[in-house]
């Protein structure tokens, strides 16, 4: 198992990033993490996880090893793929998709192209009790989805909203996050 490369990005392609380790280019699907730390840099550390098929190898890249074991989680679920749980890892932080998962917030994997409502039941359904977190308080997943939702209904993408309301404090009524959310955005 390739488990971490250290080395010299030398290609982007639209497939993954080529990192050059001791004069051996190794091409590796990479989150946007990985991408951004690799532009313009001489050395870079990639988390990797090595997917083995009858007929390819292919090399994932992380930016750091809770990406990677979120991706790890994300693969054992039926019918999510390795290039499927890269999309999902690429979209959003580790603790925003650990907290969706805790939340049973299906809409937030939905987003994602090429997730319909019943995978994104599935991941959530088989994930919640290996990575979840406890949501703080009984109303806290209500109210947290119904700013969210509100946000999204007033034009913020789904992943804007959270990240809006990720910088509130959870305590507050749906009406005040919501509030707080437009003021620091403004």
């Amino acid at each position: 198992m390739i488990s971490r490369l250290r080395g010299k990005p030398v290609a982007r392609r639209p497939d993954g990033l080529v990192l050059d380790v001791n004069g051996v280019g190794y091409l590796v699907a990479a989150t946007p993490g990985v991408l951004r730390r690799a532009e313009g840099a001489e050395e870079v550390v990639v988390e990797t996880y090595l997917v083995v098929r009858e007929d390819a190898l292919a090399l994932y890249g992380f930016a750091d090893a809770s990406e990677r074991e979120l991706f790890e989680h994300l693969i054992s679920v039926s019918g999510v793929g390795p290039k499927m749980a890269l999309a999902i890892v690429s979209g959003s932080t580790p603790a925003e998709l650990r907290r969706a998962i805790a939340l049973e917030d299906t809409k937030r994997f939905e987003a994602i192209p090429g997730i319909g409502k019943k995978t994104a039941q599935r991941v959530v359904l088989e994930l919640k009790e290996k990575i979840g977190i406890a949501p703080v308080g009984e109303a806290a997943p209500g109210d947290h989805l119904t700013a969210r939702d509100a946000l999204v209904e007033l034009g913020y993408t789904m992943l804007d909203a959270e990240r809006a309301l990720a910088e509130v404090d959870p305590d507050l009524s749906p009406e005040e996050r919501i509030r707080h959310a437009l003021r620091k955005a403004a």
